[in-house]
């Protein structure tokens, strides 16, 4: 089975119940001193400051139930700083954590190899923004223009999404037919109407059409989700007063307009 590009991954830390203990870095730092046996090479090892260095060997010292690094002044060897007993036995320690982390994360990784695809909507799940409508699609058109491109989105449900966007935005969004991209678009830019007679002819690029599922009413405004037929749906912000015009009612067929310069594209980092 070909194998996933995505891939799980972790950063090894301590704690318990009352939060984190020893950072990674200080544990580096133990191992560097453990090998350099100077506290100046051992801090630069792992990008610290000679002070800050210091500063976490002491911390560790008086948190350790026994001194975890000795330092040794003047003398004919000039002196040194090396780990005691109890040092190097924590080092080796986190060695054997540090390994049987890494093991784990390969077998993991070995185990979900084929599933990129499940793996990618967790990554979207993951994403937090202030619009209140994300759609995640597909690019099945990409049409070029000197300045902007019209890039077309087909959703998970079957609908088409249309979004204007520069030209230097798609080349670095990595943009082609194919690519997974997610659509955002703020519930404020969407324009909801009715079907009555003859549909609006309207500049509009977008226009999904499905059923009101949801009416959320509040002291100047109504939030209105229409359920869309593929499975998706949309949510728009109007006015109460346009809400009662409209005579919006949850059942009635409705549609959601926006343009396609409202839309904003992203892509999986």
């Amino acid at each position: 089975m070909p194998r996933s590009s995505l891939q799980v991954s972790s950063a090894l830390s301590f704690g318990n119940a009352r939060g984190a203990l020893a950072s990674r870095r200080w544990m580096e730092l133990l191992a560097s001193i453990g090998q350099t046996q100077s506290i100046s090479a051992a801090a630069k090892a792992v990008g610290l400051s000679y002070k800050a260095a210091w500063d976490a060997v002491e911390a560790m010292n008086n948190l350790a139930d026994a001194p975890l690094v000795h330092r040794a002044v003047g003398g004919k060897g000039g002196g040194g700083t090396t780990l005691t007993e109890e040092g190097e036995r924590l080092v080796e320690t986190f060695n054997a954590v540090e390994a049987e982390h890494a093991q784990f994360l390969e077998r993991l990784n070995a185990r979900i190899a084929s599933a990129g695809r499940q793996l990618r909507m967790i990554g979207r799940l993951n994403m937090m923004t202030s619009a209140r409508n994300h759609f995640a699609g597909k690019v099945v058109r990409i049409r070029k223009g000197a300045v902007n491109d019209e890039v077309e989105l087909k959703l998970s449900g079957g609908e088409r999404l249309t979004a204007t966007v520069t030209h230097q935005s798609v080349e670095n969004l990595g943009l082609k037919l194919g690519a997974e991209a997610v659509a955002l678009v703020k519930a404020s830019w969407v324009i909801v109407a009715i079907e009555e007679g003859a549909p609006l002819k309207l500049s509009a690029r977008n226009r999904l059409t499905g059923t009101v599922s949801q009416l959320t009413p509040g002291a100047v405004n109504t939030e209105v989700v229409i359920a869309l037929k593929g499975g998706n749906s949309v949510a728009a912000i109007v006015t109460n007063e346009s809400a009662r015009t409209l005579k919006l009612a949850e059942g009635m067929a409705a549609s959601a307009i926006f343009k396609a310069s409202s839309v904003i594209l992203g892509v999986a980092a």
